[in-house]
């Protein structure tokens, strides 16, 4: 395959709003980036992908866009944006804005125009349905953010889709004018300068226009119609398009969010034949500890289960494409409580272990903001503390509708909610953990005191450092950066194992996940150590005891 230059690269996603805030208003802002520019770069990150900062009303925190080419005020203005984007090309960091085309902001002008009659020339920007005979719903699709996934206008007396909240109307990706306003929407941020998108929800473009009724999920009058709305046909056609015209001609990374995605349907989009797309973003590798897409049923960690995930998709894309490697996001709870231990005994092993678990495999490494230092779930006592529209409308749904108890709800808020993912980021033990000097959009957690950059910068032994150290070696290596992924030890339901191999060059990584020890049987011959969390292993070979969290990355020699 011919060598991109976002194949060798790193990526850190910021989520400006709590990221770093640089005018004391509460709000992380674009000023507020350009300040941590350095930061970055000695962690060694080459691409930041940015969270939405166009004009918005935030419904859904700036995934609800109402101006493509305007700056959130909040954020700064486009003159700050330029000064981000030239301070960041000149420390070599590339910029990877993310763009939502699935959806807009109902206060975007196109759907103010949309709704306004039926004979309106940007009706068809959205999908517009009258109810059934009987008055019903269209159908009886659910919205991922809870209840139906459509909203009644009176104005024209019918309903409009939003797959999400319903102040983000579905835009109509079978109307040519949508998609060619788009289209110049993405080639005039081209032309601004900006090094690629991250595409949100993109595999939803193209839906059954017929709008059949679905099984309800349990316990609901709703069922996600999956099936209708996602990775169907037309979707690869409008990928075509757009690398055609923009992607392509502007040498762009693009990376694809994707969920309910099987191999087959991964190889057209990114495959070696296929070239419209350069990775894909899974979201349903974070899947296994829940019930289906319900993140707030969740299940025992299981470690066989979240290797078997992730080798699967290893082995998807080992003869095509590339995958974005991640733990958290945004729209995750943070990954040392989720899938490590956060307490005090165990922090630093597990959220060190989890890195050199994870971003020693076949990929990009996406590292969402305040990871590399195991920022922690929240610790909320009361719902008003939630910002996120999926927790409020839940809430809503359960708590105030249907009676059920608030406690419950607030202890599975605090552990898989996206405010989880969206507290602000910890630079010191100074108020508000040094993201402010004013109110904080979104409450800090509790632990920035003890858990921040500062703290952190000066411990050698740190997680930040060892991040620092995790991304220096595995640019270093030519088996991470295009060897094959060999997982071993795979019975283990403690363990995740794998060797990488290119030429005469074998890496293994070894990973405990259970704060207990356990043994590991490794390949054959002696290997150097060149990572561990432990520090004090030299050399390992045939059979090694692991303790709680432990994590190597070593070398054959």
């Amino acid at each position: 395959m011919e060598k991109r230059w976002w194949k060798e690269s790193v990526v850190y996603q910021i989520y400006p709003r709590s990221f770093c805030d640089s005018n004391g208003d509460g709000i992380g802002d674009l000023n507020g980036i350009t300040g941590k520019l350095d930061y970055l770069k000695e962690l060694g990150i080459d691409v930041i992908w940015l969270s939405p900062v166009y004009k918005s009303p935030n419904d859904d925190n700036g995934y609800d866009i109402s101006d493509y080419q305007a700056i959130m005020e909040e954020f700064g203005t486009m003159e700050d944006f330029d000064r981000m984007l030239a301070t960041a090309h000149e420390k070599g960091i590339k910029i990877m804005m993310d763009l939502v085309v699935n959806h807009t902001s109902d206060e975007h002008k196109w759907f103010i125009e949309s709704r306004k009659s039926t004979d309106n020339p940007y009706r068809d920007y959205y999908i517009w349905r009258p109810a059934k005979e009987d008055g019903s719903l269209p159908n009886n699709w659910g919205s991922c953010f809870s209840g139906p996934a459509w909203e009644y206008d009176k104005t024209t007396d019918m309903y409009f889709l939003h797959l999400f909240s319903k102040k983000q109307p579905d835009l109509n990706w079978n109307n040519k004018e949508t998609v060619d306003n788009i289209i110049k929407i993405m080639k005039d941020w081209a032309e601004f300068g900006i090094d690629g998108f991250r595409l949100d929800a993109i595999n939803y473009l193209d839906k059954d226009l017929t709008f059949p009724d679905v099984e309800p999920m349990p316990g609901s009058k709703y069922g996600f119609g999956t099936e209708f709305y996602a990775n169907r046909p037309k979707v690869n056609d409008h990928f075509a398009r757009l690398n055609k015209e923009v992607f392509a001609p502007y040498n762009m990374m693009t990376v694809a969010e994707v969920a309910y995605i099987e191999p087959q349907v991964a190889r057209e989009y990114c495959g070696i034949h296929r070239p419209e797309l350069d990775m894909l973003y899974i979201f349903d590798l974070l899947n296994f500890d829940q019930e289906g897409y319900d993140k707030f049923k969740p299940l025992p960690f299981d470690v066989k289960a979240f290797k078997q995930a992730i080798f699967h998709w290893q082995d998807v894309v080992k003869d095509f494409g590339h995958l974005a490697l991640f733990f958290s996001n945004h729209d995750q709870a943070r990954s040392v409580s989720r899938f490590g231990c956060d307490s005090e005994e165990y922090h630093d092993l597990s959220c060190k272990m989890q890195g050199n678990a994870m971003y020693m495999l076949k990929g990009t490494p996406y590292i969402y903001q305040g990871e590399e230092i195991g920022m922690t779930n929240l610790d909320y006592t009361d719902v008003k503390d939630f910002h996120d529209v999926e927790v409020l409308a839940t809430y809503e749904e359960n708590v105030i509708k249907n009676g059920e108890p608030a406690e419950k709800w607030l202890k599975l808020f605090n552990s898989r909610s996206r405010d989880c993912g969206r507290s602000p980021m910890q630079w010191d033990d100074s108020k508000n953990g040094g993201f402010s000097v004013g109110t904080p959009w979104q409450k800090t957690n509790g632990n920035y005191k003890s858990i921040n950059v500062r703290v952190q910068e000066n411990d050698e032994n740190s997680p930040l450092n060892f991040y620092k150290e995790l991304l220096r070696v595995r640019k270093n290596l030519k088996s991470v950066q295009k060897g094959v992924v060999i997982p071993f030890d795979i019975e283990s339901e403690n363990t995740m194992c794998y060797a990488r191999t290119f030429e005469d060059e074998t890496v293994i990584s070894v990973n405990n996940f259970k704060n207990t020890t356990c043994k590991a049987e490794l390949p054959q011959g002696k290997f150097k150590v060149l990572l561990t969390n432990y520090g004090d292993v030299k050399e390992i070979e045939k059979e090694i005891t692991l303790r709680p969290y432990e994590c190597i990355t070593a070398i054959k020699e």
